[in-house]
C-alpha cells in the first residue's frame, strides 16, 4: 500500500517541537527533546522518518542493535559519516569513541550553530542496557552542549516500560523531554488502508491490531478471509512472524511470564483460573507475572465499574493483535510450517463468533471514550464494564462519571457483534434486566446498544460500526 496514512496527531507533535527549536526559545536554549515509546512494530522508526522527509532538516538517524557497547560506538561513528548533517565527511576521519560521553561530545561539537537539525536515536534502550552510564552521558551532553543549539534530539524505545523509566524522578534525564507515546494504528486507519466498509474494518483491526507491518500485506478491500487464507499459507508473514518476534523481545528470559500470558490468550480471566492454565502456578509466582505483564503494557488488569467497591479483577490481553496471535497462530506456527494452514483457518472460523464477540468489546469502548463529550449521556466520561463473581449479571458497557467506584452511572450498554442478528427486544428486555442489578444505576439510567447488524428493538439509542468510525476519524 502506497502513501502514509495516520499519525497526523504526532506529526504535528514533531512539527510544533522543530518550530520551537527553530524560533529559539524563550530561554535562548533551543534544543528540545522528545522521548518516543510504543509497543515494538506499531511504526514508530516509519513515523520519524516520515516526519524527517517533510521537515526537510539535516539529521542523523542512529538505530542501535543492541550488540557490544562498541559495537554500537562505532556504528554510531558511521552513521553520523552517512548522515545528511552539515560538514559529514569529517566523521569518517575519527577513530571510534570509547564511551558514550567522547561520541556526544563529538556530535555537539560538530553541530551546526545556526541551522536546525535533528538527531534520532532509535532503540535507545539497548544502550542503556549495554552501558549503565549512558544516561549519565547523555543528560550530561544535552544540559552543557545540546540544548543550547538548534538540535530536535529524539530519542526511541520499544522498552515500554524502560522508555517511561528514563523520564521518571531520580533518572538523569528527568524532565527534560517531552513523552509521545505511539499506538497502533486506529480502527479508522484500517479501513482507509484496507478499503473496507466499518463493520469489516473492524474485524481487520482485530486481527492485525493496527500493526502497518501487518496491514502493508492485506490486499486493497480484502476481508479477513481473504487476507487470513494467504497469510496462514505463509510461515513468513508479517502475521505469523510479528507475534513470535514481539515475545522474544519483552520476555527473552521470563518463560513463567509467557506461560500466564498464553493462559490469558487463549481466554482465561481470573486469577485462578489463569495460575490453573499455566501449570498450577503458586499465588506467589502469578502475581509477579501479572505485575510484570501488566507493567509492561502488555495485560489489562481491569475492576467491574459501579458505585459499589469489587476486587473482582479480571485481565485480559491489551493489545489487539496479540490477543488474535495468541488465540490462534501461536500455538498452531508449526501446523502451518508444514503446510496446514487450512486446518489453522479452519479453526479459526470455527470460533470466530465466539472469539469476535469478546475481543471487540475494549475496541468499542475504547471507540465510545472519544464520543464522551460529544454523544454520550453526561457523566460518561469513564468508560467500563461490570461483571459479578458468578457473571450474573455480566454488563458490557457501563459510563461513569469516574472509575472504578462512580459517584454516578451515565449509561448501561449491550454489545450485539453479529453479522445477520440485530438488536432486538429480547436483547433489550435482557438490558432492562441487568440495569435493575447494577449498583448506582436506576430506572431513567439511558441505555445504549452498540449492534453490528442494527436494532429492531424500540426505545434506545443504538450505534452502528459506522458511528464508532466516525468517533475515531474526530
Amino acid at each position: 500500500m502506497d502513501g502514509f496514512i495516520g499519525r497526523q496527531k504526532e506529526l504535528q507533535s514533531l512539527d510544533d517541537l522543530l518550530a520551537r527549536v527553530k524560533e529559539g526559545g524563550r530561554t535562548g536554549r533551543p534544543g528540545k527533546a522528545v522521548l518516543v515509546r510504543g509497543r515494538r512494530r506499531v511504526g514508530k522508526s516509519r513515523l520519524i522518518a516520515e516526519f524527517l522527509d517533510r521537515a526537510e532538516v539535516p539529521h542523523l538517524f542512529f538505530t542501535a542493535v543492541g550488540g557490544s557497547k562498541a559495537d554500537d560506538l562505532a556504528a554510531f561513528l558511521a552513521e553520523l559519516a552517512r548522515s545528511t548533517l552539515p560538514e559529514r565527511e569529517r566523521y569518517a576521519r575519527y577513530r571510534p569513541p570509547a564511551s558514550w560521553d567522547e561520541a556526544l561530545t563529538m556530535l555537539a561539537d560538530n553541530l551546526p550553530r545556526d541551522t536546525p537539525v535533528a538527531v534520532v536515536l532509535d532503540e535507545m534502550p539497548y544502550l542503556v542496557r549495554e552501558d549503565p552510564s549512558f544516561e549519565g552521558a547523555l543528560q550530561k551532553a544535552f544540559d552543557r552542549r545540546l540544548s543550547g543549539l538548534p538540535v530536535l534530539l529524539i530519542l526511541v524505545g520499544s522498552d515500554v516500560a524502560m522508555m517511561e523509566q528514563l523520564n521518571t524522578y531520580g533518572r538523569p534525564f528527568y524532565q527534560r523531554g517531552t513523552e509521545m507515546v505511539v499506538p497502533p494504528l486506529n480502527p479508522a486507519d484500517v479501513a482507509e488502508l484496507t478499503g473496507l466498509d466499518a463493520a469489516d474494518a473492524f474485524d481487520a483491526f482485530l486481527v492485525s491490531g493496527g500493526l502497518p507491518l501487518i496491514l502493508e500485506e492485506w490486499p486493497e478491500g480484502a476481508d479477513i478471509w481473504t487476507y487470513l487464507e494467504n497469510a496462514l499459507h505463509t510461515p513468513t508473514s508479517a502475521l505469523l512472524v510479528s507475534g513470535e518476534r514481539t515475545l522474544a523481545a519483552e520476555f527473552p528470559t521470563e518463560a513463567q511470564a509467557r506461560r500466564v500470558l498464553s493462559a490469558i490468550g487463549h481466554g482465561e480471566r481470573t486469577f485462578t483460573n489463569i495460575g490453573r492454565a499455566a501449570g498450577d502456578l503458586q499465588p506467589t509466582s502469578l502475581k509477579r507475572s501479572l505485575e510484570l505483564l501488566t507493567e509492561r503494557g502488555i495485560i489489562a488488569a481491569e475492576l467491574p465499574l459501579s458505585t459499589k467497591p469489587s476486587r473482582l479483577t479480571r485481565y485480559r490481553v491489551a493489545d489487539s493483535f496479540l490477543r488474535f496471535w495468541l488465540a490462534f497462530v501461536g500455538p498452531n506456527i508449526a501446523e502451518v510450517e508444514r503446510g496446514g494452514g487450512g486446518r489453522v483457518l479452519s479453526a479459526v472460523r470455527d470460533s470466530w463468533t465466539s472469539w469476535r464477540g469478546r475481543a471487540i468489546e475494549p475496541v468499542v469502548r475504547d471507540s465510545l471514550w472519544w464520543l464522551t463529550y460529544d454523544g454520550l449521556p453526561a457523566g460518561s466520561e469513564v468508560i467500563g464494564g461490570y461483571w459479578t463473581r458468578t457473571n450474573d449479571p455480566e454488563i458490557d458497557l457501563i459510563g461513569a462519571d469516574r472509575g472504578p467506584v462512580a459517584n454516578r452511572i451515565g449509561f448501561v450498554g449491550s454489545v450485539k457483534w453479529l453479522e445477520r442478528k440485530p438488536f432486538d427486544q429480547r436483547d433489550l428486555a435482557k438490558l432492562h434486566q441487568h440495569r435493575a442489578q447494577l449498583p448506582g444505576a436506576h430506572e431513567t439510567t439511558p441505555l445504549l446498544a452498540v449492534s453490528r447488524a442494527g436494532c429492531t428493538a424500540e426505545g434506545i439509542r443504538v450505534l452502528s460500526p459506522e458511528d464508532l468510525l466516525a468517533a475515531w476519524r474526530r
